[in-house]
């Protein structure tokens, strides 16, 4: 891995639009129309950083019929999440400026 890599990874889940994108997938699985109300942003923007997380298999993609269906990485994103939301949990604990775990 080159620092470059990480760099990449992280600055997709430093984005306030692509996190908030990444939270609302947490749940459930959903179409564009649907990320978008959830989200609150216009589809083109939404497809945008959609395409981003796709370059970096953090969301996947499935056709179904003519609608787009995205769901997170089970394999590495749910694991890493659940991984930042321990370290939080244990380690913040109101130390961090906006840590939620006060």
């Amino acid at each position: 891995m080159t620092e470059n890599t990480y760099h990449v990874f992280f600055s997709n889940l430093a984005n306030p639009l692509r996190i908030n994108i990444i939270s609302a997938l947490k749940d459930s699985k959903m179409s564009v129309t649907e990320l978008s109300k959830q989200v609150g942003v216009e589809q083109s923007k939404l497809s945008h950083a959609l395409k981003n997380l796709r370059d970096c298999n953090i969301v996947n993609v499935m056709q179904k019929g003519k609608e787009r269906i995205y769901s997170l990485n089970k394999s590495t994103v749910v694991p890493i999440l659940k991984l930042i939301d321990k370290h939080a949990k244990e380690n913040c604990s109101g130390k961090c400026q906006f840590c939620e775990y006060k």
